[in-house]
């Protein structure tokens, strides 16, 4: 199976970025499966309703999230039914949404599951044991197992890689919008990047208004982030062909797309 995973959209500039490229990176990869995580994708904080029906409608099988899942409240109107978005698994048991799906394609079942980490964030309850349990539930559909590990230290994602390697086919990083250099085949088989990066402005900081994070960074004092809604895009991800029969991976390619790295067909 081929699987295509497309780092966080960061609001309406991302959105566009996803629609502009998604189809010319179908037409290059022949996806089987796309992935996006969408949890920046409404203003850079949470996701919407209309938001993650134009995502699938773009072509997307699974949309994940991560710390901005309950920023955008009417999501508690609408997730339980949102068969195709999934939540980090680690939030509360009390907590509404799914963070594992299975979805067929070719014949072929994926298992997605969606993972929060503890350094740096709000506590969540532990990712490592839950992670066996999924995996261990995932592998009696099928070998083949994605992880979007939302986490904000380097070392807590290396760690779900070499933690998770041989067991999942792939463990990507989100959340911190800045892709890494990172990306390999861990010894069993387990395709692997710290952080896949985002898609959306291009020319801010980590998707906000430069000059507001500049403002909070030289003066300490309090402002709020906003995601700009015109500027060019940038579009992050992370491709994967893994082994129907074993669930390994057997390639994988960083995607970064720019008007500094342009798309090359």
């Amino acid at each position: 199976m081929k699987v295509l995973f497309i780092g966080d959209i960061v609001g309406s500039i991302g959105r566009e970025t996803l629609q502009s490229y998604l189809p010319r990176l179908k037409r290059k990869y022949s996806p089987d499966a796309v992935i996006v995580n969408g949890e920046n994708a409404a203003a850079g904080r949470g996701i919407t309703k209309a938001i993650y029906q134009d995502i699938l409608y773009m072509g997307v099988d699974v949309v994940t999230m991560g710390n901005h899942t309950w920023d955008q409240k009417e999501i508690f109107d609408f997730i339980d039914e949102a068969d195709f978005l999934i939540r980090p698994a680690n939030f509360s048991v009390d907590a509404p949404g799914r963070g594992m799906v299975t979805i067929e394609k070719n014949g072929v079942k994926l298992s997605v599951i969606n993972l929060h980490g503890r350094v740096f964030l709000p506590p969540h309850d532990d990712p490592f044991w839950l992670a066996d349990e999924l995996i261990a539930e995932a592998k009696e559909k099928s070998p083949l197992v994605f992880v979007d590990f939302h986490a904000e230290a380097t070392s807590e994602k290396i760690a779900m890689g070499w933690h998770l390697d041989g067991r999942a086919s792939a463990v990507v990083g989100t959340h911190t919008h800045v892709q890494t250099a990172d990306a390999r085949i861990l010894p069993g088989g387990t395709a692997y990047i710290s952080d896949v990066g985002m898609t959306g402005p291009y020319d801010e900081i980590l998707g906000m208004n430069k000059e507001s994070v500049l403002y909070r960074f030289k003066t300490n004092l309090p402002v709020r982030f906003e995601v700009p809604k015109q500027g060019r895009g940038v579009l992050s991800g992370f491709y994967t062909e893994l082994d129907d029969a074993s669930g390994k991976a057997v390639s994988f390619e960083r995607i970064y797309i720019n008007e500094d790295y342009p798309f090359a067909p």
